[in-house]
């Protein structure tokens, strides 16, 4: 069993890159730096036919890398993409219908919990995953107090695993993991010095591995 497996890990959230081939190199590149549990891929403003030639691009290097490719947004360019799993961003109607087409052949999960009420709902559809928080929520340096106990809440009483929004400082990532969240997100905290990015996923894992609460301990 290795260190990871048993506290809060990393889900990357791939920065908005127009140039497909750059947005994969800085990713993979990004990907050397250690233990990542996933990678979000948004859509973003792209239209349909390049948000397919970005996650056809991306997939593959995140899935070599060890890590699930999710992607948020169009069910199709996830399928042709050969993507691990979907993102959903809606509401519990859109979970619910993700799980009954995509489910177990595809990871689901995501949801729009802002509150309790919502994330019980999106919990009734029984997603792989919850997410506290919104994939560019990271506009201050630490992770959103409301999404924070949001994790902390879900994480104590409901078994399906949840992912919180930490902040744009890498430190965040200690916050959420206090939390008892099993999994935290970083955007601009790895991806704002793309140079730097491996380096910050390596100083992440070794912040949690020191410091991060255990599971089950």
């Amino acid at each position: 069993m290795s260190l990871t497996d048993n506290r809060c890990r990393l889900v990357l959230i791939v920065p908005d890159i127009a140039d497909a081939a750059e947005r994969a190199r800085i990713v993979g590149d990004a990907l050397k730096g250690g233990d990542v549990a996933s990678v979000i891929v948004p859509q973003y403003g792209l239209d349909d036919q390049a948000f397919q030639k970005h996650a056809e691009a991306l997939v593959p290097l995140i899935q070599e890398a060890g890590a699930a490719a999710l992607v948020a947004g169009d069910t199709r360019v996830a399928g042709r993409a050969r993507a691990d799993g979907l993102h959903v961003e809606g509401n519990h109607e859109a979970m619910t219908e993700a799980m009954e087409k995509f489910s177990p052949k595809l990871i689901v999960g995501g949801g729009n919990a802002a509150d309790r009420h919502h994330a019980l709902e999106i919990g009734e559809a029984k997603p792989d995953y919850i997410f506290f928080g919104k994939l560019n929520g990271d506009i201050k340096p630490e992770a959103h107090g409301k999404n924070v106990a949001l994790g902390e809440w879900w994480s104590s009483m409901i078994e399906i695993p949840c992912i919180v929004m930490g902040g744009a400082d890498p430190a965040s990532a200690l916050v959420v993991a206090e939390s008892g969240a099993e999994f935290v997100a970083l955007h601009r905290a790895v991806f704002e010095v793309p140079e730097r990015a491996a380096a910050v996923i390596a100083e992440v894992n070794a912040l949690l591995d020191e410091k991060a609460p255990r599971f089950g301990a």
